[in-house]
């Protein structure tokens, strides 16, 4: 078993980062994505930038006219992107999304999918949590009822990511053809100006760039051909959604540490009280020293998940260990970052706001901290007794 990895950037990796420092810096969007954060508007004008210069076709496959890019590398994109201050949960290409529809869609869907992804959009939203089913997925009560060669979904959805400007969901829906809910699951790939569809978006603290949504299904219609994956089998393919969709929500995690690290240790190198820069101060330091620990130790546990799963291992434990310290960790560099800026940092015209606000949010969705104990307790201590 691997636990180790060699790492070192390959020139196309090192060319791809220093694209995106380019492509940042020319555009200079600190002000753009202050404007969207405060009016909680999606950052079209900087999603249409970043699609022009074709960096959502990077992780698309080449038949589809993309470059096929490697996990690692991805990794590594969006992790300096996210360094610049690029809003939570809004870079177009849905990478999770391609995944998922190329591993269970038919080549329609895949059609479809990709046609969205290339478009610049969210290619779907996940139409998985519902009111009464948070970590708890053997309570979803959405139903899917087949009748005359059709589907018909009946169900309540929530914390739907961008369903509002999304035109599919991935509905998960009960069949009730099986007494145990973990073996009656499927995906149903739903349009969302379906009759019977009814989008709402929720206010949250942070995020604003990305509307969260509740959507409600009114005996919608389907084809049986909207099925993804196997039928009765849609638990099963979420939990390899989420090993995907936690590894890339860490990317999110590490990025705005750095990114909060930057703002508060050159802050920290010109900022003069008491006649004298505060990273002279010994507290001072102590923070920048510890948020840089924390930093160094969330990208190579990232790097090393990513470089382990692009080798085709199965990362269930260690990207539920990842998602909980990069979450916690991240959260801690960033609050740590507004102390050092002191009374700027709390202001709405500091970056550390907004990386404060959205970051906190990855600490519960795509799996809370506590689940990840709860995912992942119970076989470390199996494993370690099985080795005695």
């Amino acid at each position: 078993e691997r636990h180790m990895y060699e790492f070192s950037m390959t020139e196309e990796q090192q060319l791809l980062l220093e694209s995106i420092d380019e492509f940042m810096e020319r555009g200079d969007y600190a002000e753009y994505f202050k404007e969207c954060d405060h009016a909680q508007k999606y950052p079209q004008k900087a999603c249409d930038d970043y699609c022009e210069a074709g960096y959502h076709m990077l992780a698309l496959p080449e038949e589809y006219g993309g470059d096929d890019l490697d996990l690692v590398s991805n990794v590594l994109m969006n992790v300096r992107i996210y360094e610049h201050g690029w809003p939570a949960l809004t870079l177009p290409g849905s990478f999770l999304q391609v995944d998922n529809i190329l591993t269970y869609g038919t080549k329609e869907q895949q059609d479809i999918i990709i046609g969205e992804a290339k478009a610049g959009r969210k290619a779907y939203t996940l139409g998985f949590t519902e009111p009464q089913a948070g970590s708890d997925n053997s309570a979803i009560s959405t139903r899917a009822t087949h009748k005359d060669g059709k589907v018909y979904i009946n169900g309540h959805k929530t914390f739907n990511t961008g369903a509002s400007v999304s035109n599919f969901m991935m509905c998960i829906a009960r069949e009730y053809e099986n007494d145990n809910p973990y073996k009656d699951m499927s995906w149903y790939l739903v349009p969302l100006n379906a009759p019977g569809v009814k989008v709402t978006v929720i206010n949250k603290i942070g995020c604003h760039c990305m509307p969260t949504c509740e959507v409600r299904l009114d005996n919608v219609e389907l084809d049986e051909s909207a099925l993804v994956g196997e039928k009765c089998k849609g638990f099963y393919q979420l939990m390899k959604n989420f090993e995907t969709e936690r590894l890339m929500s860490c990317c999110c995690n590490v990025g705005f540490a750095k990114c909060a690290y930057n703002e508060a240790a050159a802050y920290a190198g010109k900022r003069i009280q008491f006649g004298d820069i505060i990273g002279n101060k010994q507290i001072i330091q102590e923070k920048i020293v510890d948020m840089r620990i924390k930093i160094m130790a969330m990208e190579n546990m990232l790097l090393n998940c990513a470089w382990r799963k692009q080798q085709g291992e199965s990362m269930g434990v260690d990207i539920s260990l990842l998602k909980r310290f990069t979450g916690k960790a991240a959260f801690e560099v960033i609050d740590d970052a507004m102390q050092i800026m002191g009374g700027i940092g709390y202001t709405q015209d500091c970056v550390i706001d907004r990386l404060w606000r959205d970051q906190r949010g990855f600490r519960i969705f795509a799996g809370s901290e506590e689940i990840m104990v709860h995912s992942s307790a119970r076989k470390l201590i199996k494993d370690a007794a099985n080795r005695k």
